[in-house]
């Protein structure tokens, strides 16, 4: 299909974004574009204006801040998962952006467009939630952040205001912790049924501290509270993984859809979260 009319601008700077983005009726950010021109031909989305953020500078690239990783919104998941920095401070981020879509997704998408887009089957706003990141949005009244946990709000929402553009994620680094990526899906290219990231850190044999986040098993990513503390304490085995893990869906709520029955959903998040500590524990 062919989307419905619409305006089109480029700013040169954020400002320019955010005051675009404010004064228009209905707008939509365009990134990389790899989630929004499907929903755009589909018209499932009718905005009045697209803000192009490809001509503003200081959005792409990865840096450090002394102990703290940034990965600007715009830069592609290609550029998220070979760099250096990335995979030196934050594995987990670099593993999972390896394996977004395909190989053309990868060099147009964008870790902020995954993020803001929301969409509960992502790969990426799981192992934001993981890793505990930090969103910084711009808006009229300068620069906010956000925690990972409160940047989704419900199905393709976040906590973005209408006026304001994500900016920069920012992950504490991960010294002492290993992580792990699992998902399950159909194709390569394909969403992922069930999604699991995972940190853990180990000390003489225990596991001494746990993070496990889902994704597509609700609406917005599920960090597993239970499963962490069931987690931390126990010995670093397979078996003691497994028992862990056998409440991961408790307080999820997955579909029904032509992929998979809630009730499978469940069971696959299970073994995908004990394959992924396992994986992360080297076990």
């Amino acid at each position: 299909m062919i989307p419905v009319a619409f305006d089109y601008v480029r700013p040169s700077t954020v400002e320019e974004a955010v005051a675009a983005l404010g004064a228009a009726d209905e707008a939509k950010v365009l990134a990389g574009g790899q989630s929004l021109l499907p929903v755009l031909r589909l018209r499932l989305a009718a905005p009045t204006l697209l803000v192009d953020l490809a001509g503003v500078p200081g959005l792409s690239g990865v840096r450090l801040d002394g102990d703290t990783l940034v990965v600007g919104a715009m830069t592609t998941h290609a550029e998220v998962a070979s760099s250096d920095l990335v995979r030196r401070h934050a594995p987990l981020l670099a593993a999972a952006a390896a394996t977004v879509g395909d190989r053309q997704v990868r060099h147009r998408g964008t870790l902020g467009g995954s993020l803001a887009h929301a969409d509960p089957a992502a790969d990426l706003p799981a192992v934001a939630a993981a890793l505990d990141a930090t969103y910084v949005v711009q808006g009229p009244s300068g620069r906010r952040e956000v925690s990972a946990a409160d940047f989704s709000v419900d199905l393709f929402t976040t906590a973005l205001a209408v006026d304001e553009v994500l900016v920069e994620v920012r992950l504490a680094g991960a010294d002492g912790w290993s992580t792990h990526y699992e998902k399950f899906h159909r194709m390569a290219q394909a969403w992922a049924i069930v999604g699991v990231a995972v940190a853990v850190s180990r000390s003489n044999g225990t596991i001494s501290g746990a993070r496990v986040a889902l994704s597509n098993m609700g609406p917005v990513p599920h960090r597993s509270v239970e499963v962490e503390a069931a987690l931390t304490g126990s010995p670093a085995t397979p078996e003691a993984v497994a028992a862990a893990c056998v409440s991961v869906s408790s307080g999820t709520s997955p579909v029904d859809d032509l992929t998979a029955s809630a009730d499978y959903r469940r069971d696959l998040a299970r073994v995908l979260t004990a394959r992924a500590v396992c994986k992360a524990l080297g076990i």
